[in-house]
């Protein structure tokens, strides 16, 4: 299992980061982006195809109650008429003349029927039949004739055995055989008092089809309706109308041949007797639901692209901010194998890879700030290796070879002190502790109190040599005296001031050599009071002096100068003054934290 895990874990370590973008992209928002919208819209459109659904059988049953209460009201008005009595008795008397009738009428028979159109508005007319023959047909009461027994409604009662029907049939326009407009009504038998029976009696209700047409051009948006009887034949559509003349009979219902059946609601009108067969279908508008489906379908659309379009923008801004960075430190840090060290010089930002980039740019300048430091500090080491071996070399090359000489010093120190040779016996005795010194110094830095013994020794020869010409004068403070100086850094001043600075001049030479503690620092000066150095060639002579590549004359200085720079980082401070036939100064100060010491001082413990 751990196998398996590091393998995973390597392959997916080695995809590039512009494909892991892409993965992450396309597997962590895009396709959850079109999964969810593909469920959302599959759910959403069975929710708006059930909404649909709940409206057409809403709609369907609306229109079917609607057209119900209609025809109710219709049978209600009949069936109270049919039970009125004295309507009964006033259908069946006999009346002896017009006179009789009109005087009954005006009494009994003009208002009893208007009575019930106020408050029924779907009922346009209200007709009374007899076959009295002593009733005057007229208004709402109407004496049978054949007209009557020919008409499509009375055969329909007829054939009927119910007492009440709904009947749908055509009435000529005008006696016009060919020409007929369609109707609906309810019609009544009046026989429910058996001692009015003389004569036949019915009660016609017709029913106002322009009430009953806005029900159904009501619901055209949601269905296509159709009204349909028992026969099976369309009394009422919305494509129909209600006021269309024509011959034709009612059309005929035909159920969809494509097999479609949820397309087809169809409701009956009612459970009454009188209502067996009559039914509503509805018929549903597909382009309705379809376009529902596709209007949900291109919203959801504009959805998913506007929600990847804004998420796409979002990542892409926030995955370049870190792939550019990423791929800058990336190239810079290939840089730094082959010894490049730039610096990535963009807005590094304060988040992690800003905070990655900052540190490389800080380790990166440390490295090469180090690189440097280090170089230079060999460089210095070689190069103060190379100024003390110079100047060993250049002092032993000034001389006779040590052993050499120190051997012969020592064969003119036996004869001097047989011939009792005194003076001659001290300086030889000088000269020859001084290259003993010398053969005896291996270490690079000797106190100041032995740099000075090894002056006096050398001021002892030179003034064996020039007698009483010059003489010397020795200011060294205590505490500087316990202070380490690089070797041969203060002889070479005092040769100077011997060879170049008193031997011209007339009187007495003075050297004077000085070493104090001031400000901090160990302070070594040498003077002479000889003959000086002219402006010009003073400066010349601290050019050459502080020129690295400088040679043949001027050796000594040069190295007592290169020397302290290298011990003490250039922070010696070397000075060189002078005043025609006055005399030269020269002095250099080094800071104590960079000398050693060969002891505490009084008051001080060991750290």
């Amino acid at each position: 299992m751990e196998k398996k895990r590091y393998r995973f874990a390597h392959f997916v370590n080695d995809i590039p980061l512009n494909y892991k973008f892409f993965l992450i992209y396309f597997v962590g928002v895009l396709l959850p982006i079109m999964i969810i919208n593909l469920v959302f819209l599959d759910r959403i459109t069975d929710l708006i195809r059930s909404r649909e659904q709940q409206n057409l059988e809403i709609s369907l049953e609306r229109a079917r109650k609607d057209i119900h209460d209609f025809i109710e009201g219709g049978v209600a008005v009949a069936y109270t008429l049919s039970t009125d009595k004295n309507l009964y008795e006033m259908l069946d008397r006999e009346y002896k003349n017009l006179i009789d009738f009109y005087g009954a009428y005006d009494e009994q028979l003009r208002d009893r029927l208007n009575s019930y159109m106020p408050v029924n508005n779907q009922i346009d007319r209200i007709s009374i039949f007899t076959d009295n023959r002593s009733i005057v047909s007229g208004g709402n009461y109407q004496a049978m004739n054949n007209r009557v027994w020919n008409s499509d409604w009375y055969k329909q009662l007829k054939t009927s055995h119910n007492q009440v029907v709904v009947t749908a049939y055509r009435t000529s326009v005008d006696g016009n055989a060919s020409a007929s407009i369609p109707a609906l009504s309810v019609v009544q038998i009046m026989n429910n008092f058996r001692n009015y029976n003389t004569y036949e009696k019915l009660v016609r209700i017709d029913l106002d089809l322009t009430e009953i047409y806005d029900v159904i051009a009501r619901e055209k948006d949601y269905l296509s309706l159709y009204l349909v009887n028992e026969q099976n034949q369309i009394v009422m559509s919305a494509d129909s109308g209600y006021q269309r003349i024509t011959d034709e009979p009612y059309p005929l219902f035909k159920q969809l041949d494509d097999g479609s059946k949820e397309d087809v609601h169809i409701a009956p009108l009612g459970t009454a007797v009188y209502l067996k067969g009559w039914r509503i279908v509805g018929i549903t508008q597909g382009e309705r639901i379809t376009q529902a489906v596709l209007d949900m379908r291109l919203y959801a659309a504009f959805l998913a692209t506007t929600i990847t379009l804004l998420t796409s923008g979002f990542i892409y801004v926030m995955l370049r901010s870190y792939n550019y960075r990423v791929k800058r430190l990336s190239r810079h840090m290939q840089k730094v194998t082959n010894e490049k060290f730039e610096l990535i010089r963009i807005d590094e930002g304060r988040d992690e890879i800003g905070g990655l980039i900052h540190n490389f740019n800080r380790m990166t300048t440390r490295i090469n700030s180090l690189i440097n430091d280090v170089y230079k500090l060999e460089i210095q080491k070689k190069n103060l290796e190379m100024e003390r071996v110079r100047a060993e070399l250049n002092f032993l090359q000034s001389q006779m070879n040590p052993h050499f000489l120190f051997n012969t010093l020592n064969a003119i120190l036996v004869v001097c002190t047989k011939n009792n040779y005194s003076d001659v016996t001290d300086i030889v005795k000088s000269l020859s502790k001084l290259l003993r010194r010398l053969l005896s110094w291996k270490e690079d830095l000797v106190s100041l109190e032995e740099e000075m013994s090894f002056i006096e020794m050398y001021l002892k020869i030179e003034k064996f040599r020039f007698r009483d010409k010059f003489d010397y004068v020795f200011e060294i403070d205590e505490q500087s005296k316990r202070y380490k100086i690089p070797k041969l850094s203060m002889q070479p001043l005092v040769e100077n001031s011997c060879k170049h600075g008193l031997q011209t001049i007339e009187g007495l030479g003075i050297i004077t050599v000085k070493a104090a503690v001031e400000d901090n620092r160990l302070q070594i000066t040498v003077s002479d009071n000889g003959k000086g150095i002219e402006a010009g060639r003073l400066k010349e002579l601290m050019g050459a002096i502080r020129n690295e590549d400088s040679s043949g004359a001027n050796v000594g200085l040069r190295n007592v100068y290169r020397r302290l720079e290298l011990y003490y980082q250039n922070q010696v401070r070397f000075e060189m003054m002078s005043t025609p036939n006055q005399g030269t100064v020269v002095t250099f100060g080094i800071p104590l934290r960079l000398l050693e010491r060969l002891y505490p001082f009084e008051g001080e413990g060991d750290v």
